[in-house]
């Protein structure tokens, strides 16, 4: 079942600077391999014990207090370290903290990341804090850091493979933290818990105050994170593995503990990018043919049904929710891998990853929601989704999330049905005969397993839901000459006061579905005024 809701313009966090930061994986790496043994390696604190489970304890009992955040220090040397002058400070490979197969490097502060965060190692039981010093970055003589007292604290970290060159994760900036994937190219972000997205009071944004980094089994890196913020605290442990040319898998166990009641709660949320695509490429002057991290939004619920719902750029702020009970799992998918659609040879759209979210305890009732916010430009992240539970947290609740994070080219969910490979919308009616103005067409491109080898003759057929007075014209289903792909193609007609309308199509036989759910949206009034 479907909701669709619209609420007043707001604002997200900057998240393109996250982007445009070290996140990428290219600002902070070095070109010398760590020695086996640095003389300016880092300094440690004094050990005391550590487990998760104390770790949740203390999440606990903070979200018993009154909410104190993390202190700025320094506010006006902070200004002066903007993007190019934190750009310039590079941390030194010889500081580099070795966690089982891996190292770790740290962010310096700057003025988008004011709040410091405590790093901390752990082995047999016992935690170590990483104590700051400046002598593990290279700074440019004229740098404001130099004003910044010697106990500053480090602003996130990133963990990098071993040729020391590239990172696989990063964690910078609140609870934000990204991974590569199978093709090793940046894209969307992940963050511990989404609170209030998309409605009209303020979001708000807990962070991560202190991680504690462990090795794992059989070469896995586990991130223990503790988190605080005004409504909510928690707990986070995510135990972590990199495998060249497939990309990463977390399982992440989290704990969550309320200081207030929170309106909507978003669990595992991820938040993307999408400008245009083929289905709305009036909206840009852009000169390349698609601009967009993400296309669609992929489910796989309760039921079973598959579903793939095309990302929008509307002009509010949109957000739909499809409700489920044992939902199987969710993700941000950039499916469209063809460089030539993109034509971008400086950020490589075609290779940003798709992120896939699989329940691995019972999260119950609720809805997969996803959050559509305008945008004119590829440097805002617009696009959130995340599962929100049927009860909405009061202050005091405990809540735990487990869950498995695939960082992949392709979601690893078996389907033998055929996957939605294009959508695309334009002018309604025949060619050579007056366009309708209160049409448009919708054309909807299908490829896998149940069409291959399908024959024309054997009957195919369209099955489009439509809301009572919208008009589906025409439908009909085809073979793409001279591929395997099968073509859905009718032309939409609303009343004229009409604004979004919502349908659900696929291709069956014999009433036996060939192809996954399409879930398509469309804003009536905004694609006829641009179009």
């Amino acid at each position: 079942m479907e909701q669709t809701l619209s609420s007043p313009p707001f604002r997200l966090t900057a998240l393109s600077l996250l982007a445009a930061l070290s996140l990428s994986g290219a600002v902070l790496a070095q070109e010398t391999p760590v020695p086996a043994a640095a003389s300016s390696g880092p300094v440690f604190s004094a050990p005391s014990a550590f487990s998760f489970d104390l770790l949740a304890e203390r999440a606990a009992t903070l979200a018993r207090q009154p909410y104190a955040p993390t202190p700025i220090e320094h506010p006006e040397v902070l200004e002066k370290i903007d993007y190019d002058a934190h750009w310039r400070i590079r941390f030194r490979d010889a500081a580099s903290v070795q966690v089982g197969d891996t190292f770790a490097q740290f962010f310096h502060l700057g003025t988008y990341f004011r709040q410091p965060v405590k790093i901390f190692t752990v082995a047999e039981g016992e935690a170590r804090e990483v104590v700051y010093s400046p002598d593990y970055f290279d700074m440019p003589e004229d740098s404001p850091a130099h004003g910044l007292e010697t106990n500053a604290g480090f602003a996130g970290f990133r963990l990098m493979r071993p040729d020391m060159k590239s990172d696989w994760i990063s964690f910078l900036g609140a609870a934000y933290f990204r991974s590569d994937g199978a093709l090793r190219q940046y894209g969307l972000s992940a963050r511990a818990v989404a609170l209030n997205t998309g409605l009209s009071i303020p979001e708000e944004f807990p962070r991560f105050t202190e991680f504690y980094l462990e090795p794992g089994p059989d070469g896995a890196t586990i991130v223990n994170a503790l988190m605080d913020g005004p409504s909510v605290t928690g707990a986070y442990r995510m135990v972590m593995r990199d495998t060249p040319g497939k990309g990463q898998v977390m399982d992440i166990s989290s704990r969550l503990f309320f200081r207030a009641p929170v309106e909507r709660l978003g669990v595992a949320p991820l938040t993307s990018m999408f400008w245009y695509s083929e289905s709305n490429r009036f909206q840009s002057a852009d000169w390349r043919p698609e601009v967009h991290d993400t296309d669609g939004l992929m489910i796989h619920t309760g039921a079973g049904e598959h579903i793939w719902r095309p990302l929008n750029n509307p002009d509010r702020v949109v957000t739909s929710s499809y409700l489920d009970r044992g939902l199987k799992g969710f993700g941000l998918v950039q499916r469209d891998r063809d460089f030539n659609h993109y034509q971008d040879d400086g950020v490589f759209y075609d290779k940003r990853p798709a992120v896939w979210i699989e329940p691995t305890s019972d999260w119950g009732a609720g809805a997969v929601q996803l959050v559509e916010i305008p945008t004119d430009d590829e440097i805002y992240d617009n696009i959130v989704a995340f599962w929100n539970p049927e009860t909405a947290p009061r202050a005091g609740d405990e809540l735990r999330f487990d869950y498995r994070m695939h960082w992949v080219d392709e979601p690893p969910v078996e389907m033998p049905l055929a996957r939605t490979v294009a959508t695309q919308v334009g002018n309604g009616g025949v060619p050579g005969q007056p366009r309708p103005k209160d049409a448009i067409k919708v054309v909807l491109d299908f490829a896998g397993p149940a069409l291959e080898g399908l024959d024309p003759r054997e009957g195919a057929t369209p099955e489009i839901s439509a809301p009572e007075g919208v008009e589906v014209v025409n439908p009909f289903v085809v073979r793409v000459v001279g591929t395997d792909r099968w073509r859905l193609t009718f032309d939409l007609k609303a009343p004229a006061e009409t604004d979004t309308v919502d349908l659900r199509a696929y291709i069956a036989q014999d009433g036996v579905p060939l192809t996954e759910t399409w879930l398509g949206q469309f804003h009536l009034a905004q694609i006829h005024r641009l179009r």
